[in-house]
This record gives C-alpha cells, sequence and structure tokens, in this order.
C-alpha cells in the first residue's frame, strides 16, 4: 500500500532562518506564511518544520523547554495555526520535528525528575 509520503516532495524549514516577517532579524511563522505559495510553487508536498517550541536556544531550538508552547521569536500558537491553515489550503502538509532525545535541562520533564 502506497501512502502519500512516498511520493512526497518535501521542503525543510528551519524557522530561525526561513524568512522574517516582522523585520526583528530572525525568521517567524508570519514570514513562513508570506512565503508559503513560493514553497508550493516549487511543487512541494509537505514541509518538514524544525523546532518551533519554546527553547532558551542554547542548541539552536533542539533544546526544547516545552513543547506546548512556540517559542515568542517565532510567533504565537496562532501564528502557528495560520500557517498549518494556510499550509493546508495550498495542498501542503505540515510535519513538525519532535525531537524528544534533545530536551533541554529547563524542560519540567528534567526538572521533575532529577
Amino acid at each position: 500500500m502506497n501512502s502519500w509520503k512516498s511520493n512526497a516532495v518535501f521542503y525543510q524549514i528551519y524557522p530561525t532562518s526561513f524568512y522574517d516577517g516582522n523585520g526583528d532579524g530572525i525568521g517567524d511563522f508570519v514570514g513562513m506564511i508570506e512565503k508559503l505559495d513560493y514553497v508550493k510553487s516549487l511543487g512541494v508536498d509537505a514541509v518538514w518544520l524544525n523546532p518551533f517550541y519554546l527553547s532558551p536556544f542554547m542548541d539552536g531550538g533542539y533544546d526544547v523547554e516545552d513543547y506546548y508552547q512556540v517559542d515568542p521569536r517565532f510567533g504565537t500558537m496562532q501564528d502557528f495555526e495560520n500557517f498549518v491553515a494556510k499550509a493546508k489550503s495550498l495542498g501542503i502538509r505540515v510535519v513538525v520535528d519532535l525531537v524528544i532525545g534533545h530536551t533541554s535541562f529547563k524542560n519540567k520533564w528534567f526538572i521533575e525528575f532529577t
């Protein structure tokens, strides 16, 4: 059985450096939304979104402090939801990078169990 992933074209987005939509020098969801039409024009079926979760950013965002919060440098949860909605409207699937092996020492899992 072939799933959609078998022939999909993925485009990786590293949020920090992808596109700055609010002029602060850091990529963000506003910028990602702005460029989704361009990404679609490349023939992309899905985007692989690198970590955008709350992080002390000591390891490029891979040191996640809270998987349930968007890091403010990238916008808000509403911005993320708008990104997903825009992608869906263009027929682009969104795959998020869940980096459990790179969790920050500030994550509650470490705080509660150490």
